[in-house]
């Protein structure tokens, strides 16, 4: 069969993925650099294009950051949510997918950079970290305490505080994308990520998991 071609001319077609290629060598400096030490003209000269040509997609270096967040974490969040929202899976079983695709797109990927560059420039970029806590800590913690009002609801998991265990679940999985990036490059006895993962999603699953006849 045929592939359809491209009838734009090239220039055009280059215009038209600009944006993309400025957000890609963005997301590569803001985690070689952080956020203080990336310069736009430098975002630009990776993405081959000039410094006037930015401007014309992001007004300055915030926006393209928040730019970058939503391009790469927070369309991956809604795509969970609309996921969830239309499987009839076990609870437990969505759980554990949740959790590793998480770690397949986010945590294993160059994307954790942005959660240590996040951690780091906090107290510098107060703005910027109150749109990271909105748009991706708030809602991905929500979207797990969803999850886990499911499996009450339908009698797959025990009465809990689905706030409360999104936090719970949620931190040993951060500690592992910073020990993952951070230290264990370092450490000679290092930790492999999906054993991880398949440990503690099964013990998270074995408190929540009501046992068959038990009502509790």
């Amino acid at each position: 069969m045929q592939v359809p071609m491209d009838t734009k001319p090239r220039w055009e077609r280059r215009k038209d993925a600009r944006p993309q290629e400025l957000l890609a060598a963005a997301l590569d400096l803001f985690v070689e650099r952080g956020f203080a030490s990336t310069r736009l003209e430098d975002v630009a000269k990776r993405a081959g294009v000039s410094k006037g040509t930015l401007y014309l997609y992001f007004e300055n270096k915030q926006e393209l950051f928040k730019a970058v967040v939503r391009d790469n974490i927070v369309h991956s969040i809604g795509e969970a949510e609309n996921s969830m929202a239309a499987s009839d899976a076990g609870s437990g079983e969505l759980l554990r997918s949740l959790m590793m695709q998480w770690w397949e797109e986010f945590g294993a990927t160059k994307l954790a950079g942005l959660t240590k560059l996040m951690m780091a420039e906090t107290n510098n970029f107060p703005e910027l970290a109150q749109f990271y806590n909105e748009e991706v800590v708030q809602r991905g913690n929500a979207l797990i305490a969803s999850l886990v009002e499911r499996g009450m609801r339908r009698g797959e998991f025990r009465q809990v505080d689905p706030v409360l265990v999104s936090a719970i679940l949620c931190a040993p999985m951060t500690m592992l994308m910073m020990w993952t990036h951070s230290f264990l490059p370092c450490d000679v006895n290092n930790i492999d990520p999906i054993a991880y993962l398949n440990t503690f999603i099964d013990m998270s699953l074995r408190g929540l998991q009501l046992e068959p006849g038990v009502n509790r």
